[in-house]
């Protein structure tokens, strides 16, 4: 897959097989459009594009909303690498080209930049300026500027469409078994290991303390969940199994949520390293303890609880 980060930087194709949207999550519906993408484009003997855009146009249009997105750039950017996406072109979005039209939008960004030969959009899909463009608008346009067009059908899952605001509320409220469930992979998190406090030392529970750089990354809500720890860059190395506390620490008088994650079975010097987080589901609330002992006691049943979840996964 090759990656553009602007419109200007892509060279025109003879058979553009093109879809369009945020992608936020490469969820399932995100796939099965990407599938029918890929599908078209062997079809005729054409490349597969997707143009999208960063930042995420409600992150410029609605800066009050402070919206949290599932992937970084660079979390999407290899998932959507596993799709077999031929051309992946991220445009910077600005306000500027939030006043793009419908008209302008399919005939100098899609057809005279891209060369789209062929359309394939989700469900309900909308684009140009207050969104103004839809299924019909390109129906009509097709015939005018040469091209064709496929609306692919809601994506559902137990009969409750995939959309990724319905993920972020999962992953917020700490839902993660409902949000993997939509996405189809255990969402990730990952940042770099910090000094902390080194709290979890004295107590037999040393953590991994995770700064997240990108500040628009969704985090989920407070409280201890099992994951599993990878790596970025090292494929060969397996994924290790670990729990993961966010939140206050409200036992220490904590004021500041953190992101800190024990490693079972792991003995190594993790600072200054860069660590994948993948969550695979919550066990508890946070809670505060009434002593230090207290806490250790409730560590040990959540490290029983933890493998026994990454088990059953």
């Amino acid at each position: 897959m090759k990656v553009y980060y602007s419109i200007e930087d892509f060279q025109k194709l003879e058979k553009a097989v093109v879809t369009t949207g945020t992608f936020d999550g490469v969820h399932h519906g995100h796939r099965k459009i990407l599938n029918q993408l890929n599908r078209v484009a062997k079809n005729i003997g054409g490349e597969s594009v997707l143009l999208t855009f960063f930042p995420h146009p409600r992150m410029v249009l609605q800066p009050d909303l402070d919206i949290k997105l599932i992937n970084s750039q660079r979390e999407k950017i290899e998932l959507l690498k596993s799709t077999g996406l031929d051309h992946l072109i991220i445009h910077p979005f600005t306000t500027e080209f939030s006043r793009t039209s419908s008209l302008e939008f399919v005939r100098n960004i899609l057809v005279n930049s891209i060369g789209a030969k062929k359309l394939v959009i989700g469900y309900d899909h909308h684009f140009g300026r207050n969104r103004e463009g839809s299924f019909e608008h390109l129906k009509e346009y097709g015939p005018l500027y040469g091209f064709e067009v496929e609306e692919i059908s809601a994506q559902d899952i137990d009969d409750t469409t995939v959309s990724s605001t319905k993920i972020r509320r999962s992953i917020e409220e700490g839902t993660i078994g409902v949000a993997n469930q939509y996405l189809g992979y255990p969402f990730p998190i990952t940042g770099k290991v910090v000094e902390g406090e080194r709290i979890g030392n004295t107590i037999g529970f040393p953590t991994a303390n995770i700064r997240v750089k990108d500040s628009y990354k969704i985090i989920p809500a407070n409280g201890v969940y099992a994951i599993t720890v990878n790596f970025p860059g090292r494929s060969e190395s397996p994924a290790i199994k670990a729990m993961c506390n966010i939140g206050i620490r409200p036992t220490f008088g904590g004021k500041f949520q953190t992101i800190e994650a024990h490693l079972l079975d792991y003995d190594g010097d993790l600072y200054g390293q860069e660590l994948k987080l993948n969550f695979h589901q919550r066990l508890r609330s946070e809670m505060k303890f009434s002593d230090i002992e207290a806490l250790k006691n409730q560590l040990q049943e959540d490290e029983k609880a933890a493998r026994a979840a990454l088990r059953a996964h």
